[in-house]
């Protein structure tokens, strides 16, 4: 149904005519949208709406006329009016029963949101009057008010608290412990209308000395009474010797703060001190800081007392203090007098005093030699001061805090005090006094850096900078050619000082500035085992050598030097040396190795020279040698001695084994057997000199570790010629039959093993084949199914042609032509001496380029037709069945350019060959002897093969 003319407006209402009834809308006006939501009991919405009133943000605003400052009144008052119902009703629903966590919970989510909005409106006369009293009568809610004003009072948002409250507030963070909070508190009040004297004595009971000076400061600008209490409170500890405590500390370091904000014109904790103040103030604090004695004297009291205290509080932060100070002094006579009163007494209460260390004294001239160095400076200071503490600082005979005092020398210097003393007499004083680090200090201010060579060399703690000092020397633009000539001969002669105290760091200063004297640099090193540490830092890669392969080719020798020093110190570390070495010479290397008559090295020098046959017998010599001595050892010795040279007879056999095989790819059957054979007999020779009953288990070791030398020779050489060597050898060719069943046992397991592995991979391949030609089979003899049974040339029927010759042919694509209607379109072509039909359709011209690069396919032999069948017409049918009955069956040329396409995919390498092709590139030595066995190894790559490649070409487009 459909009702028209059923909504209509008057009077400020809206009017809907339903079917049983008349509904009438009227907008609320801004106070009874308010007073809905009080209604409600959402008096957080409720206030969330009247202050979007008051801030004009609120929407459809109803009711609210008038100039913008006339609206935020009446709003405001509302809103005053909310807050003190809200009030009632947070009293009223206030939990009467549970525990004190629920009422504190109830307050937190109703109290601060009053407090909020009564500083948003700024009515602290309502939040600290009605509101205050009526949430005084609950003790929780008085609590959370309390708490809530703290946020506000830090961040100074809080004008016009009264008296009570402030009252009120101290004591309840007093109540809770909470006594960090009451200073913080104290410190943002203006605390004139409160007792001073409760709060001061407050302050002191639970120690809140900011809140202490605070007050004073601010109630009665007295800036001078918590100094004298805090340093009566750190003077006394401080005077007998005593350590001073945690909270002594804090006093001490809150009072160099005090002193320092109050001479710099600011207030302490925060804030600044009134203008008209700051003068009085900074004459004050001066005035008490050099008094010659304190109000209440003890009769042992020292002159300058309060400074003598911070001097020995901290010498350091107080000369700060005092530095600070004098940067803001302007340049009238008062300050002038200030500043040399102040010094005067510091050089009277220090140096005419032994109670201070050499680092406080130092701390006091540096201070000074900052102050003289100023372009203005007024101070004046006796230059036999300065060589005072210069004796002091460098006394031979005191050896306690030797650092120290040369540390405050160094700072005194280092802050303009050289021009205080005479640099001749200064270097002196500082060699005499082993200060070093003086001593490079002026000697680089001469230029001389070849002398801060000897500083660091006679500097035990420095002894490892001056490597990097040299380097920087030499290598650093800005110094002159004789400065870094000085640096270079100096360094030539403390050389060998600098490979004994680091070699690897005396080796890399080599490489890069003495290469080219590498000689020179050995030829000063007397001790051989010194040589060989600089020789292994400079030469040996796995400790970071950066030799240039230049200078290395220029001086073979060195490196051959090296070589023999490793074969006399640490010979079994030069096999893994040489294999990473390049740079030296094979025949000198290998007249080193035979003369330290070192087996396994001199056979890998043979091997890397060429000469297979010498290392062969090299490492055969040294096998016969392990098996002489376990001969010997089996008959002679217990079972536990024998055991070590069993270990390095496996050693020798295996180095010698993997020998074998390296060397056996490249050799013919007859040189083979020439390196197998006299190992075999090598190992089975012995075994006919075990005939106790003691050495069978020596035997039968050894015919373990022969049958190991079977099956990695059974690889290389045939096993009939094996057998026969074994067969004619006097241990196995007399006796039983049982005694050379182990050896032909386990040859036969081999070959079983073999056997069984190629049986199994065959059977893989022939099953992956079978599956492939049964798939291109069901490809090839699939028939195809035309999609029209017209000619797409031209467009009849292919039953309706007479033509006897005619034939019909179907592509893959789905189009059927007649024979003689696509030749009369040029779509056959010659592919290797045979005719090739393409289809019209899909290779015609309005198909562009995709249809010229389908022809090109064809006549690389990659058509996109699968199979051509050749039709008859209806009249010919039987003629063309009966010459096919009685002729042999043949292909077709679709068909046989698929088993063409068949035989070249398979015509490649076979599985086998990748897989051990993927062997060969991970593992050389473990696929040598396998390739060996199966043809020996390939010339190149099977992966490089261009047959092997993909040939990726997009699919057919299939036209309608």
């Amino acid at each position: 149904k459909a009702c028209y003319e059923s909504i209509s407006s008057y009077g400020g209402q809206i009017f809907y005519l339903g079917t049983k009834s008349v509904h009438a809308m009227t907008l609320r006006n801004w106070r009874e949208r308010v007073d809905h939501l009080l209604k409600q009991d959402c008096y957080n919405e409720a206030l969330a709406l009247a202050w979007s009133f008051h801030e004009g943000k609120a929407k459809a605003v109803v009711g609210l006329s008038g100039d913008p400052k006339k609206r935020k009144s009446v709003v405001a008052d509302k809103i005053v009016e909310i807050l003190l119902q809200y009030t009632e009703k947070a009293l009223r629903k206030c939990p009467e029963q549970g525990k004190i966590q629920v009422m504190e919970q109830h307050f937190q989510d109703t109290v601060p949101l009053m407090v909020d909005y009564c500083l948003l409106l700024q009515r602290t006369d309502i939040l600290f009057s009605q509101m205050y009293d009526k949430l005084s009568e609950n003790c929780v809610a008085k609590g959370v008010f309390l708490e809530c004003l703290e946020p506000y009072l830090l961040r100074d948002q809080l004008p016009g608290l009264t008296a009570h409250v402030m009252k009120d507030l101290l004591l309840h963070f007093q109540d809770q412990g909470q006594m960090e909070s009451v200073e913080a508190c104290i410190v943002h009040m203006d605390i004139t209308s409160l007792d001073i004297q409760n709060i001061v004595h407050m302050c002191w009971e639970h120690r809140l000395y900011d809140a202490v000076i605070y007050v004073y400061n601010k109630g009665t600008n007295d800036f001078i009474s918590p100094m004298e209490k805090l340093f009566n409170a750190i003077s006394a500890p401080i005077n007998s010797g005593k350590s001073l405590t945690d909270e002594q500390v804090v006093m001490g370091n809150k009072l160099l703060v005090y002193i320092s904000s109050s001479l710099a014109g600011r207030a302490y904790p925060l804030g600044d001190i009134p203008e008209d103040l700051v003068p009085l103030v900074k004459n004050q604090v001066f005035e008490f800081l050099i008094r010659l004695h304190s109000p209440e004297t003890p009769q042992e009291e020292e002159v300058y007392p309060y400074i003598r205290t911070l001097l020995h509080f901290d010498t350091r932060e107080f000369l700060n203090v005092l530095a600070l100070t004098f940067e803001d002094f302007t340049n009238d006579k008062q300050a002038v007098e200030h500043q040399q009163r102040i010094v005067d007494i510091l050089l009277k209460v220090m140096v005419e005093n032994s109670d201070f260390t050499p680092s406080q004294v130092g701390c006091l001239f540096t201070f000074l030699a900052r102050q003289l160095a100023k372009p203005d400076n007024t101070l004046f200071v006796n230059r036999m001061l300065f060589d005072q503490v210069l004796e002091f600082l460098c006394s031979p005979d005191d050896d306690s805090r030797h650092s120290e005092r040369q540390q405050v020398l160094l700072e005194l210097l280092h802050a303009g005090g050289v021009v205080q003393f005479e640099e001749n007499r200064l270097i002196q004083l500082a060699e005499r006094a082993q200060f070093y680090q003086i001593c490079e200090f002026m000697y680089e201010r001469k230029h001389q850096y070849d002398k801060i060579i000897d500083c660091y060399m006679q500097d035990p703690i420095r002894k490892q900078d001056v490597f990097n000092y040299i380097h920087n020397i030499l290598s650093i633009p800005g110094y002159s050619a004789e400065e870094k000539e000085a640096t270079w001969d100096k360094t030539m002669q403390h050389m060998e000082e600098l490979i004994l105290l680091c070699p690897s760091k005396a080796a890399d200063l080599v490489c890069t500035h003495f290469s080219s004297h590498l000689e020179d640099v050995i030829g000063k090193l007397k001790d051989p085992l010194l040589v060989l540490q600089f020789l292994r830092s400079l030469l040996d890669p796995r400790d970071g050598a950066q030799v240039t392969p230049e200078v290395l080719q220029t001086l073979p020798h060195i490196t051959e030097l090296f070589i023999d020093l490793m074969y006399q110190n640490d010979p079994e570390q030069v096999a893994p040396l040489l294999q990473i070495l390049e740079h030296y010479r094979l025949e000198e290397t290998i007249q080193i190795a035979q003369r330290h008559n070192h087996h396994e090295t001199l056979a890998y020098l043979l091997e890397k020279k060429g000469d297979v046959e010498a290392a062969f017998r090299v490492m055969l010599m040294r096998l016969q040698e392990r098996l002489s001595n376990l001969t010997s050892d089996s008959v002679d010795s217990p079972s536990f001695k024998v055991m070590p040279n069993m270990k390095d007879l496996e050693e020798t056999l295996t180095e010698t084994i993997l020998l074998c095989e390296r060397t056996s790819d490249t050799l013919n059957q007859q040189q083979r057997e020439a390196l197998w054979f006299p190992l075999l007999e090598a190992m089975m020779s012995p075994q006919k000199h075990f005939t106790s009953s003691s050495a069978q288990m020596y035997s039968e070791s050894l015919k373990t570790l022969t049958m190991q030398v079977l099956n990695s020779m059974a690889t290389y050489i045939s096993l009939p010629s094996i057998l026969q060597r074994i067969l004619q050898d006097p241990v196995y060719g007399k006796g039983k039959l049982v005694e050379i069943q182990g050896l032909v046992l386990g040859m036969l397991d081999t070959f079983n093993y073999e056997q069984t592995l190629l049986e199994t991979t065959t059977n893989l391949l022939n099953q992956d084949l079978h599956w492939s030609l049964c798939n291109l089979k069901a490809s090839v003899t699939r028939a195809l199914v035309p999609k029209q049974d017209y000619c797409c040339v031209c467009l009849q029927q292919y039953k309706r042609r007479q033509e006897a010759t005619d034939e019909i042919i179907v592509f893959s694509c789905g189009h059927l032509y007649h024979s003689l209607c696509l030749l009369g379109k040029d779509c056959k072509v010659e592919v290797g001496g045979q005719s090739q039909w393409i289809c019209h359709r899909c290779n015609s011209t309005n198909k562009g380029r995709a249809g010229r690069q389908t022809v090109t396919d064809v006549k690389k032999g990659r058509t996109t037709s699968l199979a051509q069948v050749r039709g008859t017409s209806s009249r010919s049918s039987r003629e063309e069945a009966a010459k096919k009955s009685s002729t042999d069956p043949i292909l077709d040329p679709q068909q046989l350019q698929a088993f063409q396409h068949l035989c070249r995919l398979y015509k490649g390498t076979s599985r086998l060959a990748l897989l051990t092709e993927l062997c060969r590139s991970q593992s050389p030595e473990k696929s040598s002897s396998y390739y060996a066995s199966y043809g020996g190894i390939a010339t190149s790559s099977v992966f490089q093969n261009e047959n092997f490649q993909l040939h990726l070409a997009p699919p057919p487009y299939l036209g309608d």
